[in-house]
Formats: structure tokens, sequence, C-alpha cells
């Protein structure tokens, strides 16, 4: 380990397990102080009556490291709150926020109830919102204080956030909000010394080894098990450090030994009459693009 994190204090969401897990673990490993957050819940959001958080604070410690658990819902204001007050009273100082909870209620659209979407919107996209804004306020704080940090967001989208995905409507529009959500805050929050970025990772989890279970499937013994949540966590370790110094804004997908940065919607072939166009006109003009575009047909992501 090269102690890429060495002084630093991380805060991760849904670190109890899956990836969340990995996360914490990996930052521990390279010197960083660590709160674990998880709300101890199952893959639909339902109470569980474990511990998770203190599980994984307890296996930090014992390699050495140092870790304090929070069981607070982040996806309401006290809780996402006192993420940062936990650092602080522990640590004295916050660094680095690593945005990851959340569950499924996978349904198709016309299946899908409105308690559902609510409740996939509330711990994906509000549970990103509430941490970010409260630790922006304090890395705001500290910068107009003349004590600029050099903080760190990674947020947590997905490959169905980018694509969409068949079954998962509230998921996959989720996700393409915390896309939207990191881009605004980047361009928000560079002058306050905070970089924002977000990956889209693919890894077996609590929330895909079931629904995509031969692709999550480990390997034989001896073989790279590209789904491992821990082929994912060496990239957030370098976003959440100040290694990471210009990168700001951008979108990474992470899948086994593969990292991908995404570029985002942009231009394709353009048509401009000059004028209004005709209903008729404009489907012509329409067809016309889509036969001269790169991508002929949308293409459905699956995780």
């Amino acid at each position: 380990m090269t102690g890429i994190c060495s002084g630093r204090v991380a805060v991760v969401t849904g670190a109890g397990r899956g990836l969340g897990r990995a996360h914490a673990l990996a930052l521990a490993a390279e010197g960083a102080k660590v709160v674990v957050n998880d709300l101890g819940v199952g893959l639909d959001g339902a109470a569980e009556t474990d511990g998770p958080a203190q599980r994984v604070v307890d296996e930090i410690r014992a390699l050495g490291g140092e870790a304090v658990a929070h069981g607070g819902d982040i996806a309401t204001t006290d809780g996402a709150a006192s993420l940062i007050t936990t650092a602080l009273e522990a640590f004295g100082r916050f660094d680095t926020l690593v945005n990851n909870a959340g569950f499924l209620r996978d349904r198709m659209l016309v299946n899908l109830d409105e308690d559902d979407w609510d409740a996939v919107m509330r711990v994906h996209l509000k549970g990103h919102f509430l941490p970010l804004k409260h630790a922006a306020a304090h890395w705001r704080a500290e910068a107009k204080g003349n004590r600029t940090p050099q903080a760190r967001v990674v947020n947590t989208s997905s490959g169905a956030g980018l694509l969409g995905s068949v079954g998962q409507g509230n998921y996959s529009a989720a996700k393409a909000g915390i896309i939207g959500l990191t881009l605004v805050a980047a361009a928000e929050m560079g002058r306050y010394g905070v970089q924002i970025n977000a990956i889209a990772p693919a890894a077996r989890t609590r929330m895909t080894e079931h629904t995509f279970a031969e692709t999550m499937a480990a390997p034989g013994e001896g073989g790279f098990d590209a789904m491992a949540p821990e082929n994912v966590s060496p990239l957030v370790v370098w976003l959440g450090s100040a290694a990471s110094t210009g990168v700001t804004g951008r979108v990474f997908e992470v899948e086994g030994g593969r990292i991908t940065v995404m570029e985002g919607w942009r231009p394709g072939p353009t048509a401009d009459k000059g004028d209004r166009w005709s209903p008729a006109e404009a489907g012509e003009a329409a067809l016309g693009l889509l036969a001269a575009s790169e991508i002929s047909q949308p293409v459905y992501g699956t995780r």
C-alpha cells in the first residue's frame, strides 16, 4: 500500500456490505480514517436487526486502521448532517465523501407502485443530495475561513443510469439523476477546493448477484474474479485522494480490470432549415439524422 489517503478522513455511505464495504476497507488500507455508514436494511430497504456498519469497523480496526460506525438515515436532514458531525468529532476533520447507499425495488413500469418509485428515489437520489449538501456547506465554510480544503466526493451511478435497464425505471431514473447532480455540484463547488466525480460500477453485490446471476458468478479457483466489488475500489480511493487534483465533473465506468471515462451526451448529426419545420418535414429530417448517426438504435443497459 502507498498510503495515498494518509491523514485524510473519509465517510462512506452504505458501507456495511458490497461495494461500500470494499471502499471503506480500501480507504483504510491506504491510510484514511473512515466513518462507516449503514442503516442496516435489507435489499428492498426493509429494516434488519443486525449491525453491518460495526462489523466493518471491527474489520478495519483488526487490520490496524481507524474507523467509527454511523447508523443514521442519510436520506434525512438530521442523518446526513450527523455524518459530517461524526467525522469531525471522531477525527477532527473531514476530507472525502463516498455516496454509495442504495437498494432495489424492481418492477416493470406498469407494475411499479408509487411507493416503490419514491423509496428508490429517496435512498439513491435524496441519499446523495443530502450528504453532499451538508458536506459542501462544511467545506465552503472552511474555504471562507482561509482553510481551503482538498475535498473529494465520489458519487455512485450505474450503467442503468447511463443507458437504462428494463424493469428498473425507478433505479435508472435515480442513477441518471445522480449524474446530473454530480455535474452541477462539480461546477458549483470547484471554487471552494471541492472535486466531485461519479462512478458507474459493475460488481457482484446484493443488488446484482441474483438479478444477473450468470454474469455475476465467481470464476473457478485461481481465475480473476472480474465481478468482485474490490475491483472498483482502487479508482474510488484515487478519486477520494489529493492525488486526483484537477479531475472533477467526470463519470467513469468501472468493471473488473477495465476503467472507461464516459463522454456523456454529445451532438450528433444536425439539420437546420433556417425556418420552422412542418411535422412531415421534421419527421423526414429526423429519420435522415438517425440514419446518419453513429448509434443507429439505443443500446439498453443491464446493470
